[in-house]
C-alpha cells in the first residue's frame, strides 16, 4: 500500500521495518488474527495538516480510518484492517502549545491534546495543585480515555473526567478545524462524550475544568494491601455492598476493590513496597532476590470535604483496614491534598498479565446486592480462579462503587453527555488471563458469570449492561446496542449524528461503531 505525499509523520506499511512494534496495542495480544488488527498503514501525523491528508487519502479511496491515542482499548476498536489506515496520535502533538493551565473567576482550567498518558496527564497538574476524576491505568491516554468517560476512584465523589469537559477541538470528516462545545453544537458534543468514539471525528485537542486542592482541606485516603484469603475478601466486599445499597450514603466516600493473582507485579502498584516485603516476607524471595508476588487484595478508600462542617467518619476507615498486611505512607489514613491522592490510586504497571485474556465488565442498579447474596457469590467466582495453584489462569477483578442519590456519577446524568447507566450502582470488572492451553478454563469460567449474574434471574443485574470502554464480546455495536446504550431512542439520535458527521463511512473502521442512520 502506498503512502500518503505531503505528510510529515512518520508512515508504516506491513512488512517494512517497526510495522509490527507501531501496529501493537492492548487487544493484540487477544484479537490480532481473530479481528485482523493489522491496518493497511499506520500514520503517526506531526500536525492538523498531516490528519487532513490522511482523511482526505481515505475519503478518495473509499476506505476507513481508525484512530489511536493509547492503543488501551480492550476489544481492539482503536485499530482496523487493511486496506484501512490508522491514525496514531500518541505523539502527534506534545509540544509546549499543547497544554496550559488557566484560572479564571477563581476556578482552574486546562487546555490539552490527546497525546499525553494519563500518568503525565496526572503529574503535570498535580504540579500545580491541581486535580480531576480520571481513571486508574498509567499508560491510557487521554483521548479515548475522556471519551469513553474516565471512571475511576473519584467517580462517587466528582463523577467522571468526561463529565469536567468544556470543548472539544476536531478536524471533522472535510478536514475543518471545529471547535465544538455544548453551545457550538450540542449534539456532537453529547455523542462525542460517550456516545460512539473515534467514529465522528478526529479529537485532538479539549479544554477541561480542574479542581484545586485549596478548596478540599483536610481530604484523606488509605492503600491497603492484604494477602488472599476468602474471608478477607469477603469482609470487604461486604463493606462495599452496605455502601452501595444505601442510597443516602454521603457523596464523601469513595472506595474500590482489587484482587490479583500471583506473579501480578505489585510493585508497580506500591511504591515502597519492596523494601517492606524483604523485611517482613523474606519467604516470598527466590534464590536470585527476585520476589514471587502473591496472591492480593488491594484497597483504595477515600474522603472529601464539600462543606464547613463535614466531619469524616474515621471509624468507616478502621473497618476496612483491620488485618491490613501493608499500609501506603507512615499511617494507615493520611491526609494528603487531593492532587497527592489521585496520584496514589493510579496502577503504575502497563497492563495486568502478559497474556491474551477473557474480560468482563458488568454494572447494575441493584440496590439489593447484600439481599440477593451477591457478596457471597462473587467472592465464590473469584475465589475458583485465584486459590488453586498452577490454574495457569490469573485474575485481575475490581469492585467498586458508583452509586446513591448523592453520587456525583448519577448527578452528572443529563448534563450534555452520553456516558450511560448513570444510576449504576456497583462496576464489577473481572479479566481472566490465560495461556493457550488454559483458554477454554478461562472462557467457561467466564461462561458461568455471564449465566448466573446478568438476566432475569441474575444475582447481580437484570439486565445485561456494559461500557464502551470495557467492551467484550459481539464487536457488532449495532447487533448489542442495548447492552451499552439505554433505549432506542437514544441509540437512534447517535445514529443521525453519526449520519451527518461521517457521511463517507470514513471514521467506520471496524463493526465496533455506532451503525449510521439510512
Amino acid at each position: 500500500m502506498e503512502t500518503i505525499a505531503g505528510v510529515s509523520g512518520n508512515q508504516y506499511v506491513p512488512g517494512t521495518k517497526d510495522y509490527e512494534k507501531v501496529r501493537y496495542q492492548y487487544a493484540t495480544s487477544t484479537y490480532g488474527e481473530e479481528r485482523d488488527l493489522n491496518p493497511g498503514l499506520i500514520v503517526q501525523p506531526k500536525t492538523k495538516e498531516d490528519i487532513v491528508l490522511a482523511l482526505r487519502y481515505a475519503k478518495e479511496r473509499k476506505i476507513a480510518v481508525a484512530i489511536k491515542t493509547g492503543g488501551h482499548q480492550y476489544s481492539g476498536a482503536s485499530s482496523t484492517s487493511a486496506p484501512n489506515i490508522q491514525l496514531d496520535l500518541e505523539n502527534s502533538f506534545r509540544g509546549p502549545e499543547d497544554r496550559t493551565i488557566f484560572q479564571k473567576d477563581g476556578k482552574a482550567y486546562a487546555r490539552t491534546s490527546v497525546s499525553w498518558s494519563l500518568g503525565e496527564f496526572n503529574a503535570w497538574i498535580t504540579e500545580s495543585e491541581l486535580f480531576v476524576p480520571h481513571g486508574q491505568c498509567t499508560e491510557v491516554h487521554i483521548g479515548g480515555h475522556v471519551q469513553t468517560g474516565g471512571y475511576g476512584q473519584l467517580a462517587r465523589s466528582f463523577g467522571l473526567f468526561g463529565d469536567h469537559v468544556l470543548s472539544l477541538e476536531i478536524v471533522d470528516t472535510d478536514g475543518n478545524f471545529k471547535e465544538v462545545t455544548k453551545a457550538s453544537d450540542p449534539d456532537l458534543f453529547w455523542a462525542f462524550l460517550g456516545g460512539s468514539p473515534g467514529n465522528l471525528g478526529v479529537l485532538t485537542h479539549f479544554t477541561i475544568q480542574l479542581h484545586r486542592d485549596q478548596d478540599y482541606n483536610g481530604s484523606r485516603g488509605m492503600k491497603a494491601l492484604y494477602f488472599y484469603d476468602t474471608e478477607t475478601l469477603k469482609r470487604l466486599v461486604d463493606i462495599l455492598v452496605e455502601m452501595s445499597d444505601d442510597d443516602n450514603f454521603p457523596r464523601n466516600y469513595d472506595l474500590c476493590i482489587s484482587v490479583l493473582s500471583s506473579a501480578f507485579p505489585l510493585l508497580d502498584l506500591c511504591p515502597g513496597l519492596d523494601e517492606w516485603m524483604a523485611r517482613a516476607h523474606p519467604e516470598y524471595y527466590g534464590k536470585d532476590g527476585l520476589v514471587a508476588w502473591p496472591r492480593a487484595i488491594v484497597v483504595y478508600a477515600q474522603w472529601v470535604p464539600f462543606a464547613a462542617g463535614d466531619a469524616c467518619d474515621m471509624s468507616w476507615f478502621d473497618r476496612i483496614r483491620e488485618g491490613s498486611d501493608w499500609l501506603l505512607g507512615d499511617s494507615a489514613v493520611e491526609e494528603k491534598p487531593m492532587s497527592r491522592l489521585t496520584g496514589d490510586w493510579i496502577f503504575r504497571n502497563v497492563r495486568e498479565f502478559e497474556h491474551p485474556y477473557v474480560k468482563r465488565t458488568y454494572v447494575t442498579s441493584s440496590r439489593t446486592l447484600a439481599r440477593d447474596g451477591w457478596a457471597d457469590w462473587v467472592v465464590g467466582r473469584i475465589d475458583a480462579v485465584v486459590r488453586p495453584d498452577r490454574n495457569r489462569c490469573w485474575l485481575s477483578a475490581q469492585l467498586q462503587c458508583f452509586g446513591g442519590r448523592n453520587s456525583m456519577f448519577a448527578r452528572n446524568a443529563d448534563n450534555g453527555t452520553a456516558f450511560s447507566w448513570r444510576d449504576t450502582s456497583i462496576g464489577c470488572t473481572m479479566d481472566c488471563f490465560h495461556t493457550e492451553e488454559t483458554k477454554t478454563r478461562a472462557e467457561d469460567w467466564q461462561k458461568v458469570n455471564d449465566e448466573e449474574a446478568i438476566g432475569p434471574n441474575g444475582i447481580f443485574s437484570k439486565e445485561d449492561r456494559r461500557v464502551l470502554w470495557g467492551s467484550y464480546g459481539d464487536w457488532n455495536l449495532d447487533a448489542v446496542w442495548n447492552c451499552y446504550y439505554e433505549d432506542r431512542a437514544k441509540y437512534e439520535k447517535l445514529q443521525q449524528i453519526r449520519k451527518a458527521a461521517d457521511p463517507y463511512g470514513i471514521f467506520t473502521p471496524n463493526p465496533f461503531s455506532v451503525k449510521r442512520a439510512d
